[in-house]
């Protein structure tokens, strides 16, 4: 596990060096904008979170989780929020510290693992937004066990994630070529489906390992641990091109979860 987390922080580093969307810090309009409250975050690719999922933000304790990249946690911040964001990779931590700098912003950061958070003590958020990045977690229940803890009673959890049956398809294949063709069992795992030669491409490249959850995990989980799900919706990809199953369904998942 801890090889895994090793890999992928290193990998996420590389990603932040190549200038991968999820790494790319928000503008100062978009600062400026939710300073006068007109804020948009993301949790999947294209749906804006709906206002009504988080507002108010002003006072408020948030907790982004697995969150770095400088998107998410300065708007919070500049919307009136008290933020920390937690994260993996060192190099997304910093982006979040330079549109702080950037801004005139106060925002908290902290390395570690979306799986542990004993660093913070019980209740200790409002909210805990969460956008997609557990598909780059071994195991997701512990990931929805430790956001309940660290939320107040009547605190809510905003979750992105993606759907599993992208994870069905030969995705080697579909990018060359844009064919699906059905290769693997669900839930898919980088570490036990790949190759040898495959995993050790995907350590020369800087490419992060993945896996796949149910969605008897995804929201199954989120139920176990005590939530009770409010909130729904579906989203697309950024562009066909890149995912050519945004032609035929929704391939992520939003969530909105009351803790009672």
């Amino acid at each position: 596990m801890t090889d895994i987390r090793q890999h992928n922080r290193l990998a996420w580093d590389r990603q932040v060096e190549k200038g991968n969307r999820w790494t790319q810090p928000v503008s100062s309009a978009e600062i400026a904008a939710a300073r006068q409250g007109q804020w948009t975050i993301y949790l999947t690719p294209t749906k804006s979170v709906p206002r009504h999922w988080l507002d108010p933000l002003p006072g408020k304790r948030i907790l982004c989780l697995a969150s770095g990249g400088g998107q998410q946690a300065p708007i919070l911040a500049a919307a009136g929020a008290q933020v920390t964001v937690l994260d993996n990779s060192p190099k997304q931590l910093a982006r979040d510290r330079f549109v702080a700098e950037r801004e005139g912003l106060t925002i908290h950061t902290v390395e570690g693992d979306m799986a542990d958070l004993s660093q913070f003590p019980d209740q200790s958020f409002d909210l805990v937004v969460h956008p997609v990045s557990n598909v780059f977690a071994p195991q997701v229940r512990p990931v929805w066990r430790e956001a309940f803890r660290v939320l107040r009673p009547q605190g809510i959890l905003v979750a992105g994630f993606t759907n599993p049956i992208i994870y069905l398809f030969d995705f080697a294949l579909m990018e060359r070529s844009g064919e699906l063709k059905v290769r693997y069992a669900l839930p898919y795992s980088d570490i036990e489906q790949l190759s040898e030669e495959e995993k050790q491409r995907y350590r020369e490249e800087g490419i992060p390992f993945e896996f796949s959850h149910t969605l008897e995990d995804q929201i199954g989980g989120q139920i176990e641990a005590g939530f009770v799900i409010v909130g729904f919706y579906e989203d697309h990809d950024l562009q066909d091109d890149e995912n050519p199953l945004n032609r035929y369904l929704p391939t992520f998942i939003a969530t909105r979860a009351l803790k009672p």
